[in-house]
C-alpha cells in the first residue's frame, strides 16, 4: 500500500505519519509539505521507506499528478474551509481512496455531494476522522444503538483539555485557530426540527447528561451537526456543543462581538488565540459534576419511554495528551482498519456510518493514545 500524508510534518500529521510508518502494511510512506526541507529532515526520523516531497496543494495540476502515484490520501492540511473540497476532488480525480481530519462544516457539506463519483469510482472518503469529529462520532452512533429510537444528537466537547502541539512545520498561523475562529464568528448550520438551520456559534443550550445532571454548554460549527442527519435518517436534531472555563468562553464571546462588529479581524483573533493556548496552564482533571472531556448524548424512545443515553470513555492516560495525539492518532488507526479490510463501504462517510464497527476503533483508538484500561463508558436514564 503506497500511502500520503499532506501536511505530514504538521501539527496534527506528524502524529499520525508517526503510527502510520510503523505499519507492516505500508510499502511507501511519503511525507508532503509546503516545506520540502521539513518534509525530508522528519521523513528521514521514520525509517527508510518514507521520503519526504515538497508540495502546494493550491497547484491543482501538480497536485493532481503527485496523488496519481498512491493508493490512499491522508489529508491533515488545514484550514478544511479552504482546502477540503478541492483535496478530496483532485484525490477522487486521481483515483486514490482518501481520509482526513476536516473539522469544518461548510466544505463537509459539499464533500458528501462527491458520494456519488467516489462510489463510481470505487473509492472510499471517510470525512473527520480526529477527536471532534472523529471520536465523538464514534461515541455518538454507540449512544443512537442503545435507543429504539433516537431524535436527537449532541457531539460535546471540552475547550479546556488539548495541549498545543510543541512541533510543527507550520510557519504562518496555527490552522486550528483560524479554523476555531472562523467556528465561533458568523453564523454556523444545525440540524433542529428535522431541518437544517442557521444559527448564532457559541449560544447557550442547556442539557441534562444521566448521572451527571443539567448543564450549560455551546453551539460549535464542527461537522457532526450536518453529518448524522445523513447517516440517521430518523434523527430530528443534531448539534455539536463545546464546553469550558468561564473565562476561557467569555473570552471566545468577546472575540465572537469584536468580530461581528468588525472591531477585530479573524486573523488577529487566531493569532490571540494560538498565544493564549500557548500561555495558560491547562486543568486536565474530570469531577464527576462535570461534563465529560469528550461525550456524545442521544436522546429519543425507549422501551416507549422518553429517555437519554450518555458515552464517554473510562481509563487513565499514560501521558499528557496533545491536541496532536487526539486528532492524528484516531486518523491513523481509520487507515489502518480500511487497508486491513474493516471498512468496505464505498463512497463518501464519516465515522458513524454504519459500516463501521464504532466500539471496536474507539477502543483501538483508546489504545493508540496510551489509555490505560480502556472501556466504553455508558449511561442510561432508565437506570439511574
Amino acid at each position: 500500500m503506497k500511502v500520503i500524508i499532506l501536511g505530514g510534518c504538521g501539527g496534527m500529521g506528524r502524529y499520525a505519519s508517526k503510527t502510520i510508518s510503523s505499519f507492516d502494511q505500508i510499502q511507501m510512506l511519503t511525507i508532503a509539505d509546503l516545506h520540502k526541507e521539513d518534509a525530508e529532515e522528519f521523513a528521514n526520523q521514520l525509517g527508510s521507506h518514507v521520503k519526504g516531497i515538497g508540495l502546494d496543494i493550491n497547484n491543482k495540476k501538480l497536485l493532481h499528478e503527485a496523488l496519481r502515484s498512491f493508493n490512499v490520501v491522508v489529508n491533515t492540511v488545514g484550514p478544511f474551509f479552504r482546502y477540503g473540497y478541492e483535496v478530496l476532488k483532485t484525490s477522487l480525480d486521481a483515483n486514490c481512496h482518501y481520509i482526513d481530519i476536516c473539522d469544518d462544516w461548510e466544505p463537509t457539506e459539499r464533500m458528501l455531494e462527491l458520494d456519488h463519483l467516489a462510489k463510481k469510482r470505487g473509492l472510499l472518503a471517510i470525512l473527520g476522522m480526529g477527536a471532534s469529529p472523529g471520536i465523538t462520532n464514534l461515541l455518538g452512533a454507540i449512544a443512537i444503538n442503545e435507543l429504539d429510537e433516537a431524535e436527537t444528537i449532541y457531539t460535546g466537547w471540552s475547550m479546556d483539555e488539548a495541549k498545543p502541539e510543541d512541533i510543527s512545520s507550520q510557519k504562518q498561523t496555527n490552522a486550528a485557530m483560524i479554523h476555531g475562529i472562523e467556528q465561533i464568528s458568523g453564523k454556523v448550520k444545525i440540524y433542529q426540527d428535522k431541518k437544517f438551520q442557521m444559527t448564532k456559534p457559541l449560544k447557550e443550550i442547556e442539557i441534562n447528561y444521566p448521572r451527571r445532571g443539567n448543564f450549560k454548554a455551546s453551539i460549535f460549527g464542527h461537522p457532526e451537526a450536518v453529518t448524522f442527519p445523513k447517516h440517521y435518517k430518523n434523527l430530528k436534531a443534531s448539534m455539536n456543543l463545546v464546553h469550558g472555563d468561564i473565562l476561557v468562553m467569555t473570552i471566545l464571546r468577546i472575540i465572537n462581538k469584536l468580530i461581528g462588529l468588525k472591531l477585530l479581524s479573524k486573523i488577529s483573533a487566531a493569532r490571540f488565540l494560538d498565544w493564549l493556548e500557548r500561555n495558560s496552564s491547562s486543568n486536565n482533571s474530570e469531577h464527576q459534576n462535570s461534563l465529560p472531556e469528550i461525550y456524545a448524548l442521544a436522546i429519543g424512545s425507549k422501551n416507549n419511554k422518553l429517555e437519554s443515553v450518555g458515552v464517554s470513555y473510562d481509563g487513565a492516560p499514560t501521558r499528557e495528551l496533545s491536541m496532536g495525539d487526539a486528532t492524528g492518532l484516531p486518523l491513523a488507526l481509520g487507515l489502518k482498519m480500511f487497508i486491513e479490510g474493516e471498512i468496505p463501504i464505498r463512497g463518501v462517510i464519516s465515522p458513524e456510518s454504519q459500516d463501521i464497527d464504532h466500539r471496536k476503533m474507539l477502543l483501538e483508538i483508546c489504545n493508540l493514545l496510551g489509555i490505560r484500561d480502556a472501556s466504553i463508558k455508558i449511561d442510561r436514564s432508565w437506570e439511574c
